[in-house]
């Protein structure tokens, strides 16, 4: 079976990682996702625990089109009753990267009505749109001329893990997160920090990958139970088999903000996840927080919004960069921001530089070892 997992650029090598421990073959980095071949146990391995995929895609048909007349034509040749019946319900994903397709919409549009058109055909009746939760979901990618029908096994996006109850304004996204805490090379034993903790998001994904709790843990929602070649045992022996195995050890992971309100925040989506008390909150002042144990790994996603003036965002990456080399002797030191200018304030030489994006505004995924 031909897979296709979609995530930010910049994640790619890490989500090729995961399928591979998963059990992955065939493992192919492309631009903002990975391709790869398995089985049905590892389709739904891959929604139930990838970290950093957004979806899970399983390609159907691949052909050339340069005109919506051939479009419609080319859907109509799936036999979709193979995937479902006309009383389930659908809907149908366009991405168009093309000079000959310029609107998805209208991609989508099409595509919709070939379906459609061929229930209608064969069975005097067509099935509903269902935008909100289909029973399948239909992916459609063109790009120039060549385009791929997929069914989206997932559904909803799989950077919605179900504990984020309450936030504060621009959270950081949870698959960009689970990549960040890849990237930093954690190994769930040294201490970990993040000390701007907003809404929580950095520490419950760091807890979750800990504790072993899968990210989709608790969910319901997958399009795959739909299909028509749904394998409820399988799915079953699988969701056991990814109960979160209790530790022995607790893990060291400590949470810090100077807003009360992001404390109370971090506090109930930690609570969501199901890790009340595995995680240490405190709301602290990170310019005056001095450390207490061993040195461990420091995570930081500072504010860097455009309504910071850049004298204040100078001072600022500046007074991080004083803490750092003041308070955090020892500790590997990563920060993400999307003041590419600014960030340069913090007066320390990064020892590695990542290019990622959290959503459409570029960051640097910067490593500072303090010595």
């Amino acid at each position: 079976m031909r897979l296709l997992a979609k995530t930010f650029a910049g994640l790619e090598e890490v989500l090729a990682e995961e399928i591979t421990q998963l059990g992955g073959t065939n493992v192919k980095i492309i631009k903002r996702g990975v391709e790869y071949e398995g089985d049905k146990r590892l389709l739904y391995r891959s929604n139930l625990e990838l970290r950093t995929a957004l979806r899970i895609l399983m390609p159907i048909k691949s052909f050339s089109v340069r005109h919506e007349a051939v479009l419609y034509e080319k859907i109509k040749t799936i036999d979709w009753s193979a995937y479902m019946d006309v009383k389930q319900t659908f809907a149908v994903d366009a991405v168009v990267r093309s000079t000959l397709f310029t609107h998805s919409q209208y991609v989508g549009l099409k595509t919709k009505d070939a379906i459609a058109d061929q229930f209608r055909e064969k069975l005097g009746k067509r099935p509903n749109v269902n935008t909100a939760n289909p029973h399948l979901l239909v992916n459609i990618h063109i790009n120039e001329d060549q385009a791929t029908v997929s069914l989206d096994a997932s559904g909803d996006s799989l950077h919605k893990r179900g504990y984020r109850v309450d936030t504060l304004e621009a959270p950081i996204n949870e698959v960009l997160a689970a990549g960040m805490i890849q990237l930093a090379e954690w190994d769930g034993k040294m201490p970990f920090v993040d000390g701007m903790c907003g809404s929580g998001t950095i520490l419950t994904e760091a807890a979750m990958a800990a504790y072993n709790v899968p990210p989709q843990y608790g969910r319901e929602y997958f399009c795959f139970k739909h299909w028509k070649d749904f394998d409820k045992a399988l799915w079953y022996d699988i969701a056991q088999n990814s109960e979160p195995k209790e530790l022995v050890n607790k893990v060291n992971l400590k949470g810090f903000d100077l807003n009360f309100q992001a404390i109370r925040v971090t506090e109930r989506n930690i609570e969501a996840a199901s890790l009340t008390g595995l995680i240490e909150m405190q709301r602290k002042d990170f310019f005056k927080n001095i450390p207490e144990g061993e040195p461990g790994i420091l995570v930081l996603n500072p504010p860097y919004d455009e309504r910071l003036k850049m004298e204040d965002a100078q001072k600022f990456y500046k007074d991080l960069g004083d803490a750092f080399k003041k308070n955090w002797k020892g500790w590997q030191v990563w920060i993400i921001s999307g003041n590419l200018e600014a960030v340069k304030a913090v007066g320390l030489k990064p020892s590695k530089k990542i290019t990622l994006y959290n959503g459409a505004i570029e960051c640097k995924f910067l490593k500072f070892e303090i010595y």
